[in-house]
């Protein structure tokens, strides 16, 4: 009897295409589930009777009560090498392999990029308009040349941003709380002393930290309110980095020209929830990952997962 392999979140429909899963058609049944499952109970029904579950990126947690509730899951693939919302020990104790996949730092990058862009140059007000018949030219672009782009983590993904930001003749400077000016003038960064420093002197402020205690409402409504009301924030990292409810309020009062935001405090997002109609806002649904090259990563090395893990010697294990 073939094991049965769920692989969850396949909103696009694209996970079986994505890599060459025939390899497993004569031990595997492959069950890509399209719609999302928010809560555990939903989750333990519908996962019941699989041996294997890939799980895209952090969307779906598995405490130890949900992973208690699936007597036959033997292995969780998880896309990427780092996973915050997985039970490890949880998983340990119920006999679960859990194990990762590469990812690509690039798209999160170019995605950074098309939301600032599109912030800066008002591209879907003028797009919209054009197509709609609205007015021929109702907005003013902010420059980036000769501005300041402000990072918060300067990680695989800041720096790349950074090379950008300094290709348009930008300004970039960058905080964390461990980043040294070595590391900073590696990419061309000058390091600030304070997050208020690095706030309040930019034009745009880029979020690139990873989330943990430390960074869990690192922007605040103190933080906020020390950027300039023509500065934008882009955040492609973490919803939580944030305080979304801060953030709203800044939108809401003009107090910052915009922000470009990627990801969310509930994902995907609730049709009445708040950030769906703020204004000054460009929202995009979590698409810092969701590129071709990535898809074909996280599935094809899912494939080679459990093919190690059914021939005895799994890899790429996590933690």
């Amino acid at each position: 009897m073939r094991l049965r392999c769920a692989v969850l979140d396949d909103f696009q429909g694209v996970a079986v295409g994505s890599a060459d899963w025939s390899v497993l058609a004569d031990r595997v049944e492959v069950v890509p589930l399209r719609e999302h499952l928010a809560d555990e109970d939903a989750l333990a029904a519908a996962l019941a009777d699989f041996d294997i579950v890939v799980t895209l990126r952090e969307r779906v947690p598995f405490p130890g009560s949900l992973l208690a509730r699936l007597p036959r899951l033997r292995l969780l693939v998880a896309s990427g090498m780092r996973n915050s919302v997985i039970d490890y020990a949880a998983a340990e104790a119920h006999g679960i392999t859990v194990c990762g996949t590469a990812s690509s730092s690039t798209p999160p990058v170019e995605l950074t990029w098309a939301l600032l862009l599109g912030l800066a140059r008002g591209i879907v007000e003028e797009s919209h308009a054009l197509r709609t018949g609205g007015p021929w030219q109702s907005t003013v672009g902010a420059d980036l040349h000769g501005r300041t782009l402000g990072l918060l983590g300067l990680g695989r993904i800041g720096s790349q941003v950074a090379r950008v930001g300094l290709a348009f003749g930008m300004r970039v400077t960058a905080w964390s709380r461990n980043l040294t000016r070595e590391r900073a003038e590696e990419v061309g960064a000058e390091p600030v002393l304070t997050k208020e420093d690095l706030l309040a002197g930019s034009d745009f402020v880029s979020v690139h930290l990873a989330l943990g205690e430390r960074t869990h409402g690192l922007l605040g409504p103190a933080e906020l309110a020390l950027m300039k009301p023509t500065a934008y924030l882009i955040n492609t990292s973490r919803a939580a980095i944030v305080d979304q409810d801060a953030l709203l309020a800044a939108l809401r009062e003009g107090r910052i020209a915009g922000a470009g935001v990627d990801v969310f405090d509930i994902e995907p997002l609730p049709a009445g929830h708040p950030m769906r109609t703020a204004p000054r806002l460009l929202a995009t649904p979590h698409l810092g990952y969701v590129s071709r090259a990535n898809y074909a990563t996280y599935y094809g090395q899912a494939v080679e997962d459990i093919q190690a893990y059914l021939a005895g010697a799994p890899v790429r294990r996590l933690p």
